[in-house]
């Protein structure tokens, strides 16, 4: 094979058109249950056991062991992983990435730190396939793709932060007001990769035009959105209405997220990657 592009279930992409891929899931624990982020998972089921959970729950990324069978046989692997701000996924990646190199020495690596989650995962995850298809070089593709991810952002809106309080990252306090106000959180991946809150809106209505308005702040300008969401199929085409009445050529994908982002964002969040 001579090339792989592998990922993990971050991205949101089980499989990939017009590419030698594959997904590395990550997996989501809630007592005695285990929620591996594949295409096996109901991720609608895994979202209604997890808003009536009570329990500690957490998430797991993928051992090195298993990064190192994605990569395969393959003369050159581009492995894209979530945000090493928030997972070990990158780490694992990378002690998998030189022990490929220690077996073979002749074949290429690179394992990029995507700094986001989810739709721009997939962006830079499409970028990879595009400048394969051109026949460039790999280190050429490689500086290419590190020089695009810094062109790409990504916005979300959380329709609960009861996952994320249960997990430890927010007070649980602050959850059960945003809930009791029907408040959806809304915000960025930072630079240094972890998740910053960047405004609110009052219902699931209000929440296109605010996604919309950050995407703008941030640089949009009518490249690639990728919008994935989950369980709310309405809300993200009324997003994709708002973002094209603006931006008629704008090149727009709406994708359900897997199970690994559907945790996070919980039922009815939306995640949009974009190019600025």
């Amino acid at each position: 094979m001579d090339y792989k592009i592998v990922m993990d279930s971050a991205g949101d992409l089980k499989e990939m058109e017009g590419a030698a891929f594959a997904n590395v899931p990550l997996k989501i624990l809630a007592g005695e249950r285990e929620f591996v982020d594949d295409a096996t998972t109901d991720v609608e089921e895994m979202v209604d056991y997890m808003s009536s959970y009570v329990g500690k729950s957490s998430t797991a990324c993928p051992s090195a062991g298993e990064y190192l069978e994605a990569f395969g046989d393959a003369e050159d692997v581009y492995c894209v992983t979530i945000t090493s701000g928030l997972s070990g996924s990158y780490n694992a990646a990378s002690i998998a990435a030189r022990e490929f190199k220690e077996r073979h020495p002749n074949r290429r690596i690179h394992v990029f730190d995507s700094l986001t989650a989810g739709p721009e995962m997939t962006l830079v995850a499409e970028k990879i396939r595009e400048l394969v298809h051109q026949k460039l070089p790999f280190e050429k593709i490689v500086s290419m793709v590190e020089e695009y991810n810094l062109k790409t952002q990504l916005v979300f809106s959380l329709e609960s932060l009861h996952n994320l309080a249960q997990n430890g990252r927010v007070p649980g306090a602050v959850a059960k007001l945003a809930g009791i106000l029907s408040l959806r959180l809304v915000g960025k991946a930072s630079d240094e990769g972890t998740l910053q809150p960047t405004g609110k809106a009052r219902g699931d209505q209000k929440v296109p035009g605010e996604l919309l308005k950050q995407l703008i702040s941030l640089g949009y300008n009518g490249g690639r959105v990728r919008i994935h969401h989950c369980c709310n199929l309405p809300s993200a085409e009324r997003l994709k209405q708002a973002i094209l009445e603006k931006f008629p050529k704008a090149s727009i994908v709406i994708h359900k997220a897997g199970a690994l982002c559907s945790f996070y964002a919980e039922k009815g969040g939306l995640l949009v990657g974009f190019e600025t």
